[in-house]
C-alpha cells in the first residue's frame, strides 16, 4: 500500500504520527482522544501494516479484562485488516484469540490483564513481541502494573513499539493523567492528542455528530471531556489555580525575597522542603525547589538542605515536633516552628486556592506539582463533596503554607 493510498484511511491528526513511527522516532506512544478521534483504528491500522512489512514482528493487544476483547478490540482488529483490503492473507481465531498472518505465522494475540499468567513469556513461532497495544490504558490499575507486564513482553527483539490508547478521565487524579502530564518523561515517549473534529464527517455519520453538538448546548464541560478528550476535572479539585511550567534560572535570580517551608516525615510520611517566591503585585506564587524524600534522617536531611541555601536563612518547619526542630538546629539548621493556631490549616489552603496563580516547576519540583494538581476534597456517602480538606497526600502542601506563614500573618495578601 502506497503512502498516498494509506493517508486516505487515517484522520488529519494522525499524519505526522505515523511517519513518526515510519522513522522509529519513538518506542512508546500514548495516544489520547475523545469519542470518534479514531485513536484505536489507527493503531490497528499500524499494527497490522507493522507485522506484514516486518517478518520478524508479533504483537500483544491488551485489555484489562479479558471478556471485554471480543467486541471491542478484537473486532478493531477485524476492521483494520477489511479497510487495508488484506483480509485474504490473515486467518482469525476467537478461542484462543489470535490473528495470524497467513505468508509467515506471525500473530496478533489479544489478552486479558485480569488473567496475567496468560501474559508472560509470550513465545512464538517465528520472531519476538515488536508491538504493544494496551486499549483504554486507563482501566489498568496504574504504571506498576503496566510495567510489570511491559517487562515480560520487552524481551527477544529490538524497536519495540508500545501503544496506550485512552479516553483521558476526568480528574487530574486520575493515573494516566498523572503520567502523562509530567515533565521529564523518558525522551523515547510520545503523548498524542486527537478529538472528531479532525475526522472526515462520513465515517462518523449524522447521529454522531447531532449527538456531540447537542451536548455542546447542554453540557459544555462534558462535552469537553466525552468528545473533546479534555481533562476537565471533577469539581473535587481543591487548586484550580495551577500554572505547571518551567521558572527559568533569569526568572529565579530576581526573586528577592524566598520563603522556606519544612513538612517533617514520620514511619511512611516523607519529609517535605520547599523554596516559594511570592509576587505580592500579582499575586502569584512560585514554587520552584524541593526536597521530598521519605525515611529521610534527620542528619541527611541538613546534607541536602544546607547546600540549597548558603546563606542558610530562616525555614519554617511543623511546630508539631519540637524535637525535630530543636534536634534540627544542632546540626545548623536554621528551623522555626510555624505559629499555626486554631483555623490554620483551612485559612492556608483558602488563601492558597485564592491566589491569582501558583506556578510550580514540574521538574525541579515534580512532587510539589504532583501534590497541588492531584489534591481533591472527598465525598459523602451520598456523593456530596465534604467541607473540611482531607489529610493525607499533602506534604508539599503543608510545607508551602509553612513557608508563607509569615506573608499571611502580616496581611501580605488578604483574599
Amino acid at each position: 500500500m502506497t503512502e498516498v493510498s494509506l493517508k486516505s484511511k487515517l484522520a488529519a491528526s494522525f499524519y505526522n504520527l505515523h511517519v513518526d513511527i515510519k522513522h522509529q522516532r519513538h518506542a512508546n506512544y500514548w495516544l489520547m482522544g475523545g469519542r470518534g478521534s479514531t485513536k484505536s483504528s489507527f493503531v490497528s491500522i499500524e499494527i497490522v501494516l507493522g507485522i506484514m512489512k516486518d517478518p520478524e514482528a508479533n504483537a500483544v493487544v491488551l485489555r484489562k479484562v479479558a471478556n471485554t476483547l471480543r467486541d471491542s478490540v478484537f473486532d478493531q482488529y477485524l476492521w483494520a485488516i477489511d479497510v487495508l483490503g488484506v483480509g485474504d492473507y490473515w486467518k482469525e481465531s476467537v478461542s484462543p484469540m489470535i490473528l495470524t498472518y497467513l505468508p509467515t505465522g506471525q500473530q496478533i494475540r489479544f489478552k486479558g490483564a485480569d488473567k496475567p499468567r496468560k501474559i508472560k513469556s509470550q513465545k512464538f513461532r517465528r520472531g519476538y513481541t515488536k508491538f504493544k497495544h494496551y486499549e483504554e490504558v486507563d482501566e489498568f490499575a496504574g504504571w506498576p502494573e503496566i510495567r510489570n507486564i511491559n517487562q515480560s513482553l520487552n524481551r527477544g527483539g529490538s524497536n519495540i513499539i508500545t501503544f496506550y490508547s485512552y479516553n483521558p478521565p476526568a480528574s487530574q487524579n486520575s493515573w494516566v493523567n498523572l503520567i502523562t502530564s509530567q515533565e521529564g518523561m523518558r525522551e523515547d515517549t510520545l503523548v498524542h492528542k486527537s478529538d472528531y473534529l479532525s475526522v472526515p464527517r462520513e465515517w462518523l455519520g449524522k447521529e454522531f455528530l447531532a449527538d456531540a453538538e447537542q451536548l455542546k448546548k447542554d453540557n459544555p464541560k462534558a462535552y469537553a471531556h466525552e468528545y473533546l478528550g479534555e481533562i476537565t476535572g471533577t469539581g473535587a479539585e481543591v487548586f484550580n489555580n495551577i500554572n505547571k511550567r518551567r521558572i527559568t534560572d533569569d526568572e529565579i535570580q530576581l526573586f528577592d525575597n524566598i520563603k522556606r517551608g519544612m513538612d517533617f516525615g514520620f514511619a511512611s510520611d516523607p519529609l517535605a522542603y520547599v523554596e516559594v517566591f511570592f509576587d505580592v503585585t500579582r499575586h502569584r506564587l512560585y514554587i520552584f525547589n524541593e526536597v521530598y524524600k521519605v525515611a529521610l534522617k534527620n542528619r541527611n536531611a541538613v546534607d541536602l538542605i544546607k547546600p540549597l541555601d548558603p546563606e542558610n536563612k530562616v525555614i519554617t518547619g511543623d511546630s508539631a515536633s519540637p524535637g525535630t526542630i530543636a534536634e534540627l538546629r544542632d546540626m545548623g539548621l536554621n528551623v522555626i516552628g510555624a505559629i499555626k493556631g486554631p483555623g490554620s490549616r483551612d485559612q492556608g489552603f483558602k488563601w492558597l486556592q485564592d491566589l491569582r496563580e501558583i506556578v510550580i516547576d514540574p521538574v525541579r519540583c515534580p512532587n510539589a506539582a504532583r501534590e497541588f494538581t492531584a489534591y481533591e476534597l472527598e465525598r459523602d456517602k451520598y456523593g456530596e463533596l465534604k467541607a473540611e480538606y482531607p489529610d493525607g497526600d499533602d506534604h508539599s502542601i503543608d510545607a508551602v503554607r509553612y513557608a508563607v506563614e509569615s506573608i499571611m500573618r502580616k496581611g501580605g495578601f488578604k483574599p
